[in-house]
């Protein structure tokens, strides 16, 4: 089994500004690279609470064993619920590492790859929730069509989910090689060195995840719970989850608009609750050498204003 390498790990965790005695939050521990980084740069007073909705994720994290860290189960869309639970109303950065991790991909009974035969399940957490299975045998053919459209990006999405429907009324879909091999006859074509059936797979793992949903509440809670001075970053994996951060980042670091020929000081005018910080960074070259996942790593990062 690959071992999870966390993408943009210093520059992340450079860019959440650590002060020793400062509150964070992982909501995507993994496999804990961001985490023992952090806890790297905290001082005996600073504290680190994690968030994952893996169960698997959630055991790894008892090898770190820090008085000063919390390993908590559950979707950082409940982060604000999660965190009034253990006493924390305020924190001093905030960490999104989204998509998927290696370890989930690399274990064939969770259903995330098409390259290894498994049950289609594709749940981050596996106590609760449709497997895609579930959804794919209960689903119309126009919503798996629009699913595989707008969360896969798949021009093919139409013949790929009439050969959903087709083949269910056949027997049920189960297995991760039974939908690949049904994508790969559906699709006529396909991007050099991609696997037909790709953008399906995302599309289904966004959707029995709720993926975008998860960080569309989440981004929200995070301007609340952070300090004046506090960070947010987030790590995005592919276009959809880049376009909801990079929206909600511009519109809460610009003020409230005002009518034209209003007579308001500047001082009194509104201020942005968030402040941009740099420039959106991704991964260099020798990083994306050593971990493709990397390639389409997008990170930004903006500031809690006073």
């Amino acid at each position: 089994m690959t071992a999870h390498a966390p993408v943009l790990l210093h520059e992340a965790v450079d860019s959440l500004a650590v002060q020793p005695a400062g509150i964070y939050v992982d909501c995507t521990f993994g496999r804990g690279g961001h985490s023992r980084l952090i806890l790297a740069r905290l001082g005996p007073d600073g504290r680190l609470v994690a968030l994952d909705r893996d169960p698997e994720a959630v055991r790894a994290a008892s090898d770190i064993r820090d008085p000063r860290f919390i390993i908590v189960h559950g979707a950082f869309g409940e982060l604000a619920k999660r965190l009034a639970a253990i006493g924390i109303a305020r924190v001093h950065g905030i960490l999104l590492d989204l998509g998927v991790s290696s370890p989930q991909l690399d274990e064939a009974a969770r259903g995330f790859s098409f390259v290894r035969e498994g049950p289609l399940d594709m749940r981050m957490d596996t106590t609760r929730g449709q497997t895609a299975a579930e959804w794919l045998a209960a689903a119309t053919e126009s919503e798996i069509r629009e699913v595989i459209k707008t969360y896969g990006e798949e021009r093919f999405a139409k013949s790929i989910a009439a050969a959903i429907v087709a083949a269910r009324a056949r027997g049920a879909l189960a297995t991760t090689g039974q939908l690949a091999a049904l994508v790969a006859e559906a699709v006529p074509t396909r991007e050099p060195r991609q696997d037909p059936a790709t953008r399906t797979f995302q599309a289904l793992r966004i959707r029995v995840n709720q993926e975008l949903e998860e960080l569309t509440l989440a981004l929200p809670q995070c301007v609340e719970l952070l300090a004046p001075g506090g960070r947010v970053v987030v790590i995005s994996f592919h276009s959809l989850e880049d376009r909801i951060v990079k929206r909600f980042f511009r519109e809460h670091s610009r003020a409230d608009t005002l009518p034209p020929k209003l007579a308001v000081r500047a001082r009194d005018l509104p201020r942005p609750r968030l402040r941009l910080v740099g420039k959106p960074v991704r991964a260099a070259a020798a990083e994306v050498a050593q971990n493709p996942r990397a390639r389409s790593a997008i990170m930004r990062v903006a500031e809690r204003t006073a």
